[in-house]
């Protein structure tokens, strides 16, 4: 069992930056790739962005590309999701999920992929 702990929302006004945390105490991030996921209320949860393992791939849903940055340390055990340039669309719970994978490289998009996932942090972004 992998315990995901996020942190890093709160209220914001548009145009402003939030940068989420995702760690996982006492536990080795390697071998997890890893994703974030929003949502916003009344609605599904979506994809927003994922990392692989090894670091080196990402990818973004295209409503966050060239705002949101995802990034890893893996001595850390932690994953980061910098939101810059932020909307009001933007608002929503966002959650990290952790895959467990023998490949460094892949990076998934699917919820339905993940294997972990925690409580979610509010992020609201005042317009």
């Amino acid at each position: 069992q992998v315990e995901l702990l996020e942190s890093g929302g709160g209220l914001v006004q548009a145009g402003g930056s939030l940068r989420l945390i995702c760690a996982a105490p006492g536990r080795t991030f390697s071998s997890y790739a890893m994703g974030w996921f929003r949502q916003a209320p009344g609605k599904e949860r979506e994809f927003v962005a994922a990392i692989s393992w090894g670091g080196e791939s990402t990818t973004y849903a295209d409503s966050v590309r060239g705002r949101f940055s995802i990034s890893r340390d893996n001595a850390k055990n932690t994953v980061y999701l910098q939101m810059n340039s932020l909307k009001p669309e933007d608002t929503g719970v966002y959650s990290c999920a952790a895959k467990f994978t023998s490949n460094s490289e892949n990076y998934y998009r699917r919820q339905s992929s993940y294997d972990y996932w925690g409580q979610g942090t509010q992020v609201t972004v005042s317009s």
